[in-house]
């Protein structure tokens, strides 16, 4: 039986905000005896492509329940690595029976996983294994049930220590009759869990008036044991252990000893090697810094930064710790000099004031020169100044600077290396060439390179030319290229150009356009016509100007045949699609889809009904219309343009006291179907940039008739009407267009309804454009409420 929300107030048939596509949702309100049944959501695209129909069957009971789970393990799992971990996800309650599925939080389950139902099992974990695992039950009614459990890999690296000395007396030395403080850290997952042990020569340490454990020092890094020795006595001076552990786990146990006497505890001293305050490297080079604890005990690790705040050291890292106090840099480059800060840590050492110094790196790298290349043009007989720019240099005094023509070396007399380099010459057809200035210091050679000629610039063809097509007897065509010339000025004048037209890498056509005089100028198009093209075939053309003394280089585009239509005219001209040329219109290539043209007899059997028309806007099965197809693949707001061919309006003059000559536009449209969207009529105006402009808008069902749309414009040069349909909500929103005309002079007005005939037309069609990809997802979706 179907299901039909109209004739059912206990049912509700809808499609959720959450998702794309082609979702419904079926809810069942205050459950009845006669819903417990077999329900089954099919979705179709009415054999599109070949896709078959999909369908899936539920069936309700009164034992149908969502699911329900618990873990077998707590929510927090602690594991050693090495060790095989089992998480079992136990399904207490749901009918039908859900299906269990484990993942792994931001990323995939591991390699080494195994999942057998429920159950989820770990071999030999590592540290990548460790994460928030997640165990969900679906049974498609109601919510999903889920659960999750943090399994940590416990690890442990990294013992340090600290000796902090009496801070209350700003003491940087062990003294009797102070106090003296210990402390041990270590880097571990998870860190609360670490338990700490003190030895003092090999005995536990336990708390006495003399000598205070401290689980985790308040004034330290969290995770920080301390052992504080009160009044410090003779007695004290020994070696301390600290042992840090997980209890019961393999994860080995890391020890630090440290020896507390007035001879082995000292301040450290910071020192640079002499000649090391300032080290240069040339620029791809390897560099050691050198910062030396040269005296103290025990010597801590050097902390290196830059000294310019915000910079970050070339690791990537805020900080760099060396054991040894030698910082060691690769492949060094410019943005790496400055100043370096060597610091003591205050670890593995004394903790008191830092000892810090400062070692500057100096890169050395080639002149950085402006420009690079040049592409230089001149006119013969011309003064012509080559000039090198010196941006920067390290070390910024020069060592040479030389000139080359074409590899040879130029004589000229010595330059004066605190000047900016110049070449200055008179240009001849034999000195034209590549000009290269080499400029040297201690640090490499750079080189600013010139391409010096009198050969003209290219030509640049235009390609928005109103309409360039002309029809031609034989069925041949010409066509009306334009192009502009780049500088034009720059060169010697400008006589004529090479055309050449190819199709299939052999020669049509090969001749020199004469100007006949007339110089280009910049910006100003210029014009030939190319005769004799065969219909519809495209060319290939080349084209090359022409100086005095020489040739500039080709530049090629290809040419097309397209449907002309140039004027419109002052009688009727209506293009009803009757043919596969369209009458010039053609499809935008930056929407999303495309405009169909079909006619009654090639539609999709299988189309959506109750939208789309059944026969042309005459009533004729065997007439054609464009109509826009709006099944799957598509999506709401997806739009479809249709351009019409571009009017020259150049040529026509307006009324007497106006400069713009007004047009009617007319055609039908057929919106008809409860998912219609928006059918826009845009006005495009060619000038330096395209201008779009809605005239014309209908949104939403309309009636299952073809009706008559027309209005005037007035546009301020070439122009395209742009049909813009935008695809509804769902699939039932077939828009359609026929019998389009643009015209000259002001619309008419006249009795749209009688005009627009009286067929009704119900039905659609669904063909897909030719040369579209088809994909098909299916959701089905079956909420069940209980109140």
């Amino acid at each position: 039986m179907l299901i039909e929300q109209s004739k059912d107030n206990g049912v509700d048939i809808y499609e959720p905000l959450y998702t794309q596509g082609e979702t419904k949702v079926l809810k069942l309100k205050n459950l009845r005896p006669r819903d417990f049944a077999n329900y089954t959501c099919q979705v179709s695209v009415r054999n599109v492509c070949n896709i078959e129909d999909k369908s899936i069957t539920f069936s309700l009971t009164n034992a149908t329940s969502p699911p329900m789970i618990r873990l077998s393990v707590n929510d927090t799992v602690v594991v050693d690595p090495g060790q095989d971990v089992l998480l079992n996800c136990e399904v207490t309650a749901g009918f039908p029976p859900p299906t269990v599925l484990w993942s792994l939080y931001s990323r995939s389950l591991p390699l080494s996983a195994q999942v057998r139902g429920p159950t989820l099992i770990l071999r030999a974990v590592t540290l990548d294994d460790a994460g928030v695992y997640n165990c969900t039950a679906v049974n498609n009614v109601g919510n999903p049930a889920r659960k999750i459990v943090n399994l940590v890999v416990r690890t442990m690296s990294n013992l340090t220590f600290q000796i902090t000395p009496d801070s209350n007396k700003d003491s940087e030395t062990i003294q009797m009759g102070r106090d003296l403080k210990l402390s041990c850290h270590v880097d571990a997952t998870p860190q609360d869990k670490v338990n700490y042990t003190w030895y003092k020569n090999g005995a536990p340490v336990f708390n006495s008036e003399s000598l205070i454990l401290l689980r985790s020092d308040p004034d330290m890094a969290p995770g920080t044991s301390s052992l504080e020795i009160v009044d410090m006595k003779f007695r004290d001076l020994a070696t301390y252990s600290c042992v840090a552990n997980f209890p019961g786990s393999r994860v080995l146990e890391l020890r630090v000893d440290v020896n507390v006497s007035q001879n082995s505890v000292s301040p450290p001293v910071l020192s640079v090697p002499p000649g090391g305050q300032v080290v240069s490297v040339r620029e791809g080079g390897n560099v050691e810094l050198v910062c030396l604890v040269v005296d103290g005990k025990p010597r801590p690790p050097i902390l290196w930064s830059r000294a310019e705040k915000d910079l970050l050291m070339p690791s990537g890292t805020a900080t760099t710790e060396t054991p040894d106090g030698r910082l060691r840099l690769k492949n060094v480059s410019r943005d790496m000099m400055g100043a370096y800060r060597c610091q003591t840590a205050p670890y593995n050492g004394l903790n008191i004031k830092r000892r810090e110094l400062q070692v500057q790196l100096n890169v050395q790298f080639p002149p950085i020169l402006d420009p690079v290349f040049q592409d230089a043009r001149w006119r013969n007989s011309q003064m012509v100044t080559l000039r090198c720019n010196i941006l920067r240099s390290n070390p910024p005094r020069l060592t040479d600077i030389r000139w080359f023509r074409n590899g040879d070396f130029i004589r000229m007399p010595t330059a004066d290396l605190k000047e900016i380099p110049e070449l200055k010459f008179k240009l001849e057809p034999t000195n034209n060439g590549s000009y290269e200035c080499r400029v040297s210091n201690n640090a490499g050679t750079s080189t600013c390179t010139f391409n010096v000629s009198a050969q003209p610039y290219n030509a640049e063809f235009y390609f928005d030319t109103p309409n360039p097509v002309r029809i031609q007897k034989g069925n041949n065509y010409s066509y009306n290229l334009q192009w502009t010339q780049k500088d034009p000025e720059a060169t010697d004048r400008i006589i004529g150009y090479w055309i050449n037209v190819r199709k299939n890498k052999q020669n049509v056509l090969w001749k020199q356009i004469d100007l006949k005089g007339k110089e280009p100028e910049q910006g100003v198009l210029i014009s030939h016509t190319i005769s004799d093209l065969k219909i519809p075939l495209s060319y290939e053309v080349r084209l090359s100007p022409i100086t005095t003394y020489s040739t500039g280089d080709f530049v090629s585009r290809i040419i097309q045949y397209s449907e002309p239509y140039t004027y419109p005219r002052p009688s009727d001209h209506v293009c009803g699609f009757e043919n596969e040329r369209i009458c010039g219109f053609s499809q935008d290539r930056s929407d999303i889809f495309d405009w169909t043209r079909q006619n009654h007899l090639t539609r999709n059997p299988k189309r959506s009904a109750n939208t789309g028309p059944e026969t042309d806007r005459s009533g004729s099965k065997e007439g054609y219309y464009m109509y826009i197809e709006t099944s799957f693949p598509r999506v709401q707001g997806d739009k479809a343009r249709l351009l019409s061919p571009l009017f020259n309006v150049s040529s026509v003059r307006g009324p007497k006291g106006s400069g713009r000559v007004p047009y009617c536009v007319s055609f039908y449209y057929h919106m008809k179907g409860k998912h219609i969207g928006t059918l826009n009529v845009l006005l495009r105006v060619r000038s330096i940039a395209s201008v779009d402009s809605v005239v014309w808008m209908k949104s939403g069902h309309q009636g299952p008739e073809w009706r008559k749309a027309f209005f005037d414009i007035s546009p301020s040069g070439p122009f395209q009407i742009v049909f813009e349909g935008i695809r509804g909500p769902s699939f039932e929103g077939d828009i359609a267009i026929d019998d389009v005309s643009i015209t000259i002079g002001k619309c008419k007005q006249e009795n749209t309804a009688a005009s627009a005939g009286k067929t009704v037309l119900t039905g659609g069609s669904h063909t897909l454009p030719v040369a579209s990809w088809l994909t098909f997802g299916l959701s089905c979706i079956l909420s069940l409420l209980y109140r």
